[in-house]
C-alpha cells in the first residue's frame, strides 16, 4: 500500500473538520458544560449520598455528560492541531520525513475512531438506548450444531464487549446435550450498550461443515438473540407477587463450594405474559432472586417497547417484524466465507473476524437503517 502524503492527509483532515463542525449542534458543548456544572454542584451538596438511588442516577449522568463533552472537545482540538501541523510541515519540508507523515496518519486514525463513536451516538433515540443490556441466546433448529452455534455467538459478543471496553457478566446458562449451550443469559455494562446491542436482536443463521457429523456434511443452524434494557431499580415497573411463580433448583454452573449442594438457583415465571427468567451464577439464593427480578422487570419493559415499535412499523407500512423470530444475519463458513446482514445488505468476507467480535460495521449499518426508516 502506498503511504499517504501530506496532501492526502490535508484533504482527510479537511473532511474530518466538516464532520466535527456537523457534530457541534448535536453535542452542544455550551449546554453540556452548563449541565456538567449543575451535576457537579449537586454531587458536592451536603447529604448527597443519603439517597443512594438518586445519587447513583446523578453520578451516572455526570459521567455520561463529562465523557461526551471531553470526547468532543478533544476531537475538535486534535483535528485543529493536525491541520496546523500539516500546514507547518508543508512550509518546512517535513513532508519528506516518512516517520512524521506516519505519525500524522496514525493520529488521524485515532481521531476517526473517536468521531465514529460520537456519530454513532446520534443514531440513538430510544428511552433506554444509553443504558446497559441483558442478552439471551437460545439454540434453535440444528440440534447439537445449533447448541454449539449458541456458544460461538456468546464468545463473539463477549469479545465484542471487551473490544468496546464494556463489562459482560454471564448470569445463567444451560449446557447442551453433547456440546455447546442450549441457552445463555448475560449482562453487558457500558455506554449505550443496549442501544448498540438492540441491533443484534433476531435469528442468526450459520452454514458450515458440521464437526458433529461423521460424514462431515454441510449443516445449517439457527440461534435466536434477544436483547432487553437493564433498567435501574428506580424505574417503575408494576409486578404483582400473585402473578409470579418462583422455583428453586440446584445450580449447575459456577458458584463455588455450594454448587449442586444447595438449591440456590432461581427460576421466576410471570404468569400473565409467560415470561420466564432464571439466574444461577450469583453466590446466594437471595442474590439470584434479586438478579432474576431485575431481568424480569427489564423483559417487561422490552415487551412494551416492542409493542410500540410494531405499531410504528405498521403505521409506516413496514412488514418486517422487529420481534425475536426474524432472521437477520447469515454467517457462511462453507463453501465460502461471508457474513451478510439481511436487513441492511452489509457484508464482510472475513467471517472469522466477525466471529472474533468485529461487529461494529453491522451494528452501525442497522442503526443507520433504523434512523432513516424513522424519518420516512
Amino acid at each position: 500500500m502506498t503511504p499517504p502524503d501530506l496532501d492526502a492527509l490535508a484533504q482527510q483532515t479537511a473532511r474530518m473538520r466538516e464532520r466535527v463542525d456537523a457534530l457541534h449542534a448535536y453535542v452542544d458543548p455550551d449546554t453540556l458544560g452548563v449541565r456538567l456544572g449543575e451535576l457537579e454542584d449537586a454531587m458536592q451538596a451536603p447529604g448527597f449520598w443519603d439517597d443512594n438511588q438518586n445519587a447513583s442516577r446523578i453520578s451516572a449522568e455526570h459521567a455520561a455528560v463529562r465523557d461526551k463533552l471531553s470526547t468532543y472537545l478533544s476531537l475538535d482540538q486534535e483535528v485543529s492541531d493536525f491541520a496546523d501541523l500539516i500546514a507547518v510541515a508543508k512550509e518546512g519540508g517535513e513532508g519528506d520525513d516518512p516517520e512524521f507523515v506516519a505519525e500524522i496518519a496514525d493520529g488521524l486514525v485515532r481521531a476517526e475512531a473517536l468521531m465514529e463513536r460520537l456519530e454513532e451516538a446520534r443514531l440513538f433515540s430510544g428511552e433506554h438506548d444509553a443504558g446497559d443490556a441483558i442478552v439471551s441466546i437460545n439454540a434453535g433448529e440444528g440440534g447439537t450444531d445449533a447448541q454449539d452455534w449458541t456458544e460461538m455467538l456468546l464468545r463473539m459478543y463477549l469479545r465484542w464487549a471487551e473490544s468496546r471496553g464494556f463489562t459482560a457478566d454471564v448470569k445463567e446458562s444451560q449446557d447442551g446435550n453433547e456440546a455447546g449451550l442450549k441457552s445463555v443469559t448475560f449482562t453487558v455494562t457500558g455506554p449505550s450498550a443496549f442501544g448498540l446491542l438492540s441491533a443484534e436482536r433476531g435469528v442468526h443463521r450459520l452454514v458450515r461443515l458440521s464437526p458433529f457429523d461423521s460424514a462431515h456434511r454441510r449443516q445449517t443452524s439457527f440461534a435466536a438473540v434477544e436483547v432487553t434494557p437493564l433498567v435501574s431499580d428506580d424505574f417503575v415497573v408494576e409486578i404483582d407477587d400473585k402473578d409470579l411463580r418462583v422455583d428453586t433448583y440446584r445450580s449447575s454452573g459456577a458458584g463455588g463450594q455450594h454448587v449442586n449442594k444447595t438449591e440456590s438457583a432461581i427460576r421466576i415465571t410471570h404468569l400473565p405474559t409467560g415470561i420466564v427468567v432464571q439466574c444461577q451464577n450469583e453466590r446466594s439464593q437471595m442474590q439470584n432472586r434479586a438478579t432474576a427480578m431485575s431481568m424480569l422487570r427489564s423483559r417487561l419493559v422490552q415487551r412494551e417497547y416492542e409493542r410500540r415499535e410494531e405499531e410504528a412499523a405498521r403505521a409506516r407500512g413496514d412488514n418486517m417484524t422487529i420481534g425475536f423470530g426474524s432472521q437477520i444475519r447469515s454467517y457462511v463458513i462453507h463453501p465460502y466465507t461471508m457474513v451478510k446482514d439481511l436487513r441492511t445488505g452489509h457484508e464482510v468476507g472475513n467471517a472469522q473476524a466477525v466471529l472474533d467480535g468485529d461487529l461494529d460495521g453491522f451494528i452501525r449499518a442497522e442503526l443507520e437503517r433504523r434512523a432513516k426508516a424513522a424519518t420516512v
